[in-house]
């Protein structure tokens, strides 16, 4: 007695499943990317300049808010203390100091400030604004 013969099926790859693994995996990576940023300051809405550059490898922020009130690296310090607390932590190193000033504060309080840090030797500092 003959049996009929079974047709052959060609093999074939499911991939549906090498998708959803890969799509997770990418999505993982893409979260976990997000929260490796570090930013130093505090939110504030920064003013635009067309010819904005990033600047590399900044050390330190200082942050004026609306109020006028000045952080380091987001830690209230007075004007009068930024120059001594910027030379303790940096050394005898030459430091980036990035300036955040919201758009919103006095002209003169960024003014004192951005003077200030022109006044410590080694300092190089930069006004942070927001590309258009």
């Amino acid at each position: 007695m003959r049996l009929p013969e079974e047709p052959e099926i060609p093999p074939t790859i499911n991939v549906t499943s090498l998708i959803d693994v890969t799509f997770s995996i990418l999505a993982f990576f893409l979260f976990s990317t997000l929260f490796l940023t570090k930013n130093l300051g505090l939110p504030v809405n920064l003013p635009k300049a067309q010819t904005a550059t990033p600047q590399p490898k900044l050390r330190y922020t200082v942050t004026v808010n609306a109020k006028g009130d000045i952080f380091l690296n987001q830690v209230a310090t007075p004007l009068t203390d930024l120059a001594v607390q910027i030379n303790r932590q940096r050394g005898a190193q030459e430091a980036v100091v990035l300036l955040q000033v919201d758009q919103e504060a006095k002209h003169g309080r960024a003014i004192a400030v951005l003077d200030r840090l022109r006044q410590i030797e080694g300092v190089r500092p930069a006004l942070a604004v927001q590309a258009e």
